[in-house]
């Protein structure tokens, strides 16, 4: 736990008690604070109560007497309306803030050369930041790896200059935190996603580039036209860019050719990396994930022979591209974490002959701009609320057929895949939605899918994957 000594003696409400507001209160009070915990599910008060969390009803608070309000990211700060606490803050002129906040705040009292890297994006986050966390472990350095992943923020060992912290963050937990001020910001990429949260995608889009505003040094992929204007943006400004591509040559910083991790300084390149060597980051979106933790790595001070050994054993990570395993010739791959359509094109993308599995809560746009990915699907397999909708976009253009449930989506897709010719055809879970039409979250769903192809006769598994698959804030870009 990292104790928050700069609340010490004063009076801090917490609002949401899902696992980061309780590690927020926790920590807040080893620090010396008074807090008074709150939400508005009456389980989660009673539960927290029962835990000996000092729990107080914030409609009756006094908010003339409160120094600050930490929001769980989960509670929406301004849409598609402010949060009732948000507005009484306001009107109190409390300030509102988030657990990552108060880990910057406490690091600039600290232990502000405690090297941080934050890493956001709409999609590869998580496995960036494993990734990060990985290369580090590997070279021997001393690391924590957290935030919108795993273990939250305030939960992880406590500050050191001696430990570097490798800090996923979503949009939401950003916009909470004015003090962001990482030794290493990255941005992976920006598409549509949560703008019921954020109102325009240019707001989004916005909130994101802070995390290389106030970087000691960005690192930002630019291969979509928000990062690339992001990275101009801060460059004009006189900030330390390093830009990464997959998808082009750069002049200067860090890009993939022909499978190959390349340092570039203009004119001089120097091949890091040979991406056939790590077989957990297969496809067009690791090869960017991969870029981006070498750049990241090369800013920390790592050489090119250890990045390319942790690149070659990382294992990937749960829910992410992960290989279940295989019964006879055919791959079964759980990327349940693809929960809107650019993600799931990032899998699709990485496959022929695929029996895809798709369906559950649908997002805006539904499936129609994965149309340029539907000759490499043999069949589909639809599942949940989407089923009808998504069966209508491919109509006349790929066979597939309702499923309902998850279990008998695996059960026909194996059946069919496995009468394939193809030398590797491949079964995959890359949903295109959210989980909660059915599932509490996409872990519950990808651990479903796991089940139903352990049960398959025949099944062998292929690798283990990573066990950071816990969220601590919900599935948030």
């Amino acid at each position: 736990m990292i104790p928050v000594t700069t609340y010490a003696n004063r009076t801090v409400a917490v609002f949401g008690l899902a696992r980061s507001g309780l590690e927020a209160v926790r920590a807040l009070m080893a620090g010396g604070a008074q807090v008074l915990a709150f939400d508005d599910s009456e389980p989660r008060v009673n539960e927290a109560r029962d835990q000996g969390f000092p729990v107080a009803d914030l409609h009756a608070a006094d908010w003339s007497k409160l120094d600050a309000l930490v929001l769980s990211p989960g509670v929406p700060l301004t849409h598609p309306r402010p949060h009732w606490t948000v507005e009484r803050a306001r009107e109190a002129g409390v300030p509102v803030i988030g657990d990552t906040e108060l880990f910057f705040a406490e690091r600039a009292r600290i232990a502000p050369d405690a090297p941080v890297v934050a890493i956001t994006g709409t999609n590869g986050k998580s496995t960036t930041t494993a990734l990060i966390g990985h290369l580090l472990e590997q070279a021997g350095r001393t690391v924590s790896v957290g935030g919108n992943i795993g273990k939250a923020v305030l939960s992880l060992e406590p500050l050191s200059p001696e430990r570097a912290y490798v800090l996923e963050l979503s949009s939401y937990q950003i916009d909470l935190t004015p003090t962001l001020t990482p030794s290493v910001g990255v941005l992976l990429n920006v598409t549509p996603d949560h703008l019921d949260r954020h109102g325009t995608l240019a707001n989004y889009a916005a909130i994101k580039a802070r995390i290389g505003e106030a970087a000691d040094k960005a690192v930002i992929a630019v291969d979509d036209d928000w990062t690339t204007g992001t990275a101009d943006r801060l460059e004009a400004r006189g900030r330390s860019v390093t830009r990464v591509s997959a998808a082009k040559s750069l002049e200067a910083g860090v890009y993939v050719a022909d499978g190959k991790v390349v340092l570039a300084d203009h004119g001089a390149t120097t091949t890091i990396a040979d991406l056939a060597e790590a077989p957990a980051l297969r496809g067009t979106h690791n090869a960017q994930n991969a870029a981006v933790a070498a750049a990241v790595a090369l800013a920390l001070g790592l050489t090119a022979e250890e990045i390319a050994a942790g690149l070659a054993s990382f294992p990937g990570l749960a829910h992410r591209m992960e290989r279940v395993g295989r019964v006879g010739r055919v791959l079964f791959v759980n990327d349940s974490k693809a929960t809107n359509a650019d993600a799931a094109a990032r899998s699709l993308a990485s496959f022929d002959a695929i029996h895809w599995i798709a369906g559950g809560r649908a997002k805006s746009g539904g499936i129609e701009p994965l149309r340029e990915y539907f000759p490499r699907i043999d069949r589909a397999y639809l599942i949940g609320e989407a089923a009808d909708d998504f069966a209508a976009t491919l109509s006349g253009t790929v066979p597939h057929e309702i499923c309902g449930d998850l279990d008998r989506a695996v059960q026909v897709a194996a059946r069919n895949a496995s009468a394939e010719a193809a030398a590797e055809p491949v079964v995959l879970l890359a949903p295109a939605c959210a989980s909660f039409d059915q599932f509490p979250d996409f872990e519950a769903r990808g651990a479903a899918f796991r089940d139903a192809v352990a049960r398959l006769d025949g099944f062998a598994p292929v690798t283990t994957n990573s066990e950071i698959t816990g969220r601590a804030t919900g599935e948030a870009a």
